[in-house]
């Protein structure tokens, strides 16, 4: 749960958001509680409001680098609007979402293209990104910050990720959770924009690495 200071930042950021598509904020409200009270569930512990702050930092960082930031932004507020731990399809009904609720505000055609496949991308099956597709690298970078935070941060967001995953059994938890930490530290990089490279791929690493030992040495 944030802070009133946190939500009222929050507000402000979608007042923003919906005032560069010339959408009403009697129209625009609704869609933001909407947002709020999906991502403040209380089965929520990582994929949550604190989670988007988080990701509008890092995103509004590589802004100056990117080409349309304000679908960026849009893509973060939706990409885990839909979240059930047991389903393999968020992505793609969080993009369907963001469909339903935008179009009928007037965000264009061609923004709400953009937007869902960079939803869909937030998947993370692939570290491939199109050519020259800024917007999508700063976004998944954005998705993925957590992983090279500091230590305390990392093993609070571990930990929150075991929790919306309680109805697995401790083992099955286990081995699902280090092939998907294994798969991350395949990769040949983690991050794509060299900022956030810089700051966070060796402690990225560091920090999966710790958590698969962990994982590996439980009881």
């Amino acid at each position: 749960m944030v802070s009133p200071e946190k939500h009222e930042s929050l507000q402000q950021g979608w007042v923003r958001l919906m005032a560069r598509y010339n959408i009403a904020l009697v129209n625009a409200y609704p869609v933001f509680d909407l947002l709020v009270a999906a991502q403040s569930s209380p089965d929520r512990y990582y994929h949550n409001l604190e989670h988007l702050g988080e990701m509008f930092r890092v995103a509004g960082r590589l802004a100056i680098f990117c080409d349309d930031p304000q679908a960026i932004q849009l893509a973060i507020w939706f990409h885990d609007a839909v979240y059930d731990p047991r389903a393999k399809d968020n992505e793609a009904r969080s993009a369907d979402l963001a469909i339903l609720l935008l179009g009928p505000l007037g965000v264009p055609a061609g923004v709400l293209e953009r937007v869902t496949r960079m939803i869909r991308l937030t998947a993370h099956v692939t570290s491939d990104m199109p050519p020259g597709d800024r917007d999508t690298a700063a976004l998944v970078d954005a998705d993925l910050a957590i992983l090279g935070a500091g230590e305390e941060r990392y093993r609070r967001y571990a930990a929150d990720i075991r929790k919306e995953f309680a109805w697995l059994p401790d083992e099955d938890y286990r081995t699902g959770r280090i092939a998907v930490l294994e798969r991350f530290l395949s990769r040949e990089r983690i991050y794509n924009h060299e900022m956030i490279y810089t700051e966070g791929e060796s402690r990225a690493r560091a920090n999966m690495t710790a958590e698969i030992e962990s994982l590996r040495t439980s009881p």
